[in-house]
């Protein structure tokens, strides 16, 4: 054992003093979760995330109310600016969108529950966004129809208003107008009759009979971005480690260490035995280093450390293995450099190592079962914030730690065929 260790220690202090091999084992993982965290954060509402240009060229005292009831949407920042400054600005990306109130000889008209006509024009870049302001001018536009039909002044003024007009509609008969003058003078009769506060409660566009209430439970799904992508982080640190230390042994080989090695009182099991017990050190330590950085400067929050410990042994058992079966593609660095990386790659694109598992279509995620990057993510998602219990740990860890056990057999007795 004594002799496993002094070989695992060589390898580790070789590796610490190669400062370009640290770069992709330690800083390129952290580089990638910066990276892709931040760029799913963005989708992410924050106060005041969408500028948005305002037109409003009707001018009324509906559409002012209206506008300043859009204004009060806290993930909104509106301005005013002429139309053709704001089709301008949204086309060079510095507005999120504009808001076109058009002039309405109607607005004024018998349908208290019309809508103006407005016009919204979007960045193309972020239509995601789009049905999000919708759903906040329909809102707005909404809450200023329940404070005209709820309002005992403004339901009278509305009602005398269409009255005054209604002779000189042409697009309604006779039979028509008459039923609906005595319908309006209903209301307006009924409306002196309650109370402001009767009325908002009876109107059908008061707010929503819904109640809020504080649930003490743990939240289900990710909860920023950086949780989402820091699976994909760790899992590339891992790739970085199996690669560094599958070449490792291609070199020793091609400049003589490996036979120097056998020439020493040391077996070949005790030597192949080292090189993986320093990968799966190096693989355990680079992982723990992340993981305290996502926890104390990103805001990833654990829902089990008990999870993610065995997601880390399970993870670093595995990628142990595929950099022994690595090692033996080929018999030169070239070789086994470049075919691992592609293999890598091919791996990681497959796991969900570059985009992440829930937005890959559904014949991806069929494929991606055959890959150990598939397993590795959900097995640190399952310990980050899907809340796996242990028992659901075992499926990943076990298909994990399989994997590995295997391709390091496999490593091991085509290394040993080289030797002979």
């Amino acid at each position: 054992m004594r002799a496993v260790l002094t070989m695992a220690l060589k390898d580790i202090r070789l590796l610490w003093r190669d400062k370009f091999g640290l770069f992709w084992v330690i800083v390129f993982p952290l580089l990638m979760a910066l990276f892709f965290g931040s760029i799913y954060s963005i989708g992410e509402p924050s106060a005041g995330s969408m500028r948005v240009a305002v037109i409003d060229q009707q001018q009324s005292e509906e559409s002012r109310a209206f506008v300043a009831q859009l204004g009060e949407k806290e993930v909104l920042r509106l301005v005013e600016m002429p139309l053709e400054q704001a089709r301008q600005q949204v086309q060079l990306g510095h507005l999120t969108a504009y808001v076109l109130i058009k002039q309405d000889a109607d607005s004024d008209g018998y349908n208290p529950l019309a809508m103006p006509p407005m016009e919204i024009g979007i960045d193309p870049a972020r239509r995601a966004e789009a049905g999000y302001l919708r759903g906040m001018v329909t809102e707005a536009w909404f809450q200023q129809v329940s404070g005209r039909m709820t309002n005992t002044d403004k339901a009278k003024e509305w009602v005398d208003g269409t009255l005054a007009t209604l002779d000189d509609d042409t697009s309604m008969s006779a039979e028509q107008r008459t039923i609906l003058k005595a319908l309006l003078g209903d209301y307006a009769q009924f409306m002196t009759t309650v109370e402001p506060t009767e009325a908002q409660a009876a109107s059908p566009f008061g707010q929503a009979n819904v109640d809020q209430v504080e649930v003490a439970v743990s939240r289900q799904g990710a909860r920023s971005g950086f949780e989402i992508t820091f699976p994909q982080a760790l899992t590339w640190a891992l790739l970085a480690c199996t690669l560094t230390f599958a070449l490792s042994i291609v070199t020793e080989r091609t400049r003589g260490t490996y036979l120097r090695l056998r020439i020493a009182p040391v077996s070949r099991a005790q030597i192949l035995a080292g090189k993986g017990l320093a990968c799966f050190f190096t693989a355990l330590g680079v992982c723990f280093m992340l993981v305290v950085v996502g926890v104390a400067i990103l805001g990833v929050r654990l829902e089990s450390v008990a999870a993610m410990a065995i997601a880390l042994l399970a993870s670093a058992v595995c990628f142990v293995g595929l950099m022994m079966l690595i090692s033996v593609i080929g018999r030169t660095e070239q070789a086994v450099g470049g075919a691992g990386w592609a293999v890598m790659l091919v791996v990681s694109m497959a796991g969900g190592g570059m985009v992440p598992l829930f937005v890959m279509p559904s014949w991806m995620r069929a494929i991606s079962n055959v890959s150990v990057v598939k397993w590795a993510i959900v097995a640190f998602e399952g310990a980050i914030w899907r809340g796996f219990t242990l028992g659901q740990m075992m499926l990943p860890a076990g298909i994990l730690v399989a994997v590995g056990l295997t391709a390091y057999a496999v490593g091991v007795a085509v290394l040993m065929r080289f030797d002979r």
